[in-house]
C-alpha cells in the first residue's frame, strides 16, 4: 500500500520526473499556456505558482532560487517582471486548470494549464493602441472646407494624369508597329529563299 506516499511517478525514475517538471513549468510560464496531461497539470501547478510568488517576493536571493529550478534566465525575468506584478494582489491561485476531451491515440485526460488572467493579456495585445493626441477632432464645417478644396485640385491631377497616359499609350503603340514591320521585312527575303 501507498500509504502517506504523495504525488505521481508518471512511469518514470526521479531524475527524469524532476527534467520533465522543470521542462513544463518552463513552458508554461514562457507561454502562459499548455496542454498536457490532466495528471502532469496537476503535479506541476504548485510548483509554477512557488515560482511565481518567488517573483512577488522580487529580492535577489527568490531570483537565485528561480533560476535554480528554470532553466532560461528569460523566462525568470519574465516571471519577475511581467507575470508577478501581474499578480500581485492575489494571495495565491495563479493558475487555472481546464479539462479537455480525451487525447486520440491513447485516450488519456488532457487539459490546459494557464495563468489566470491569460485571456486579459491576449486581448490587451491585440488591441489597437489607443492613439493620444492633444488636438479636437475636425468639426464637420471643417471636414466641408476640406473636401471642396481637395476636389479641384484631384480634377487638374486627373486631367493631367490622362494626357501623360495618353502619350505612353501613343509611344508604346508605334514602338510595337515598328517590330511588326521589322519582323516581316526579315520574313520576306526568307521566303523567297524558300520558293527557290
Amino acid at each position: 500500500m501507498r500509504h502517506r506516499k504523495a504525488g505521481r511517478h508518471l512511469g518514470r525514475d526521479s531524475a527524469h520526473r524532476k527534467a520533465l517538471y522543470r521542462n513544463l513549468v518552463t513552458d508554461l510560464l514562457r507561454y502562459e499556456r499548455i496542454t498536457t496531461t490532466d495528471a502532469k497539470a496537476r503535479e506541476i501547478r504548485p510548483i509554477a505558482e512557488k515560482m511565481i510568488t518567488l517573483g512577488r517576493r522580487g529580492d535577489l536571493h527568490a531570483r537565485r532560487q528561480a533560476l535554480s529550478y528554470i532553466y532560461d534566465r528569460y523566462v525568470v525575468e519574465k516571471v519577475f517582471e511581467d507575470i508577478a506584478p501581474r499578480m500581485a494582489d492575489r494571495p495565491g491561485g495563479y493558475l487555472r486548470i481546464t479539462r479537455l476531451e480525451p487525447r486520440k491515440g491513447d485516450g488519456a485526460k488532457m487539459a490546459v494549464i494557464e495563468t489566470v488572467d491569460y485571456q486579459d493579456v491576449i486581448n490587451l495585445a491585440e488591441a489597437p493602441p489607443a492613439e493620444e493626441t492633444d488636438e479636437a477632432p475636425p468639426t464637420e464645417a471643417e471636414l466641408e472646407e476640406a473636401a471642396e478644396v481637395d476636389e479641384p485640385e484631384a480634377a487638374v491631377e486627373a486631367d493631367g494624369d490622362s494626357a501623360e497616359v495618353e502619350e505612353a499609350e501613343a509611344a508604346v503603340e508605334s514602338e510595337d508597329t515598328a517590330e511588326v514591320e521589322e519582323t516581316e521585312a526579315e520574313d520576306a527575303p526568307e521566303a523567297e529563299d524558300e520558293e527557290k
